[in-house]
């Protein structure tokens, strides 16, 4: 078994929302989308002892793939208490040998200011709700502030966008890599059980990184 197919599998426990917000496109990152990003950053050496933090954490899936990868410190920052409450069930589950620390905090104007090299992994909104257009720019915005790389899930076509965004403040895209997010059935407007939308990744080196 490969390390990345353990990792999805070591993943697969982590349960999602149990009552998902429309308003902040909540949805539970696929175990294996988890787990090929947290291990391409391992392979990358952007995982083992840096600091390793998770915007917009949602139940922890990205939090937990990087404390199983032995960081210096996991964080997950996330406005809605309900799931940091799940995440934390979620720890347990994983049984990680580190901790999480997790903070309730908004992923946009994020209370932190990481010691040390800091990597940020994370699953933005997409902006696909109307009035919630390019949620994931205050995201990227973040990770320019507080990291030196960043690995984000972003809705398919968003290559420009993402290259424009790190080019404006002082990043480079390194890497991107595509990918099939299923979505379920989780909210009225949604007409079929699941749902498979294309997505890339994308990983940003910032700065002198």
């Amino acid at each position: 078994m490969s390390t990345k197919t353990r990792l999805a599998q070591q993943l697969a426990v982590v349960a999602g929302f149990e009552d998902p917000r429309v308003d902040l496109e909540q949805y539970r990152t696929p175990p294996d989308i988890a787990a090929h990003l947290i291990h391409t950053a391992d392979l990358h050496g952007d995982i083992e002892d840096r600091v390793v933090v998770d915007l917009g954490t949602g139940t922890g899936m990205l939090a937990l793939g990087a404390v199983l990868r032995g960081p210096k410190t996991a964080v997950g920052v996330d406005l809605d208490p309900d799931p940091l409450a799940t995440a934390r069930a979620n720890e347990r589950r994983v049984a990680a040998h580190a901790d999480v620390e997790w903070v309730r905090g908004d992923a946009t104007a994020v209370p932190l200011a990481p010691d040390g090299p800091t990597t940020v992994v994370m699953n933005p909104p997409f902006g696909a709700q109307s009035g919630n257009e390019h949620a994931d720019r205050g995201f990227l915005a973040t990770a320019a502030e507080i990291s030196d790389v960043s690995y984000s899930i972003h809705n398919a076509g968003s290559e420009d966008f993402v290259e424009s965004f790190a080019a404006d403040n002082g990043g480079t895209v390194t890497h991107a890599f595509a990918a099939e997010l299923d979505l379920p059935r989780q909210f009225e407007f949604h007409d079929s059980a699941s749902q498979t939308i294309d997505v890339e990744v994308f990983r940003i080196a910032w700065g002198d990184d």
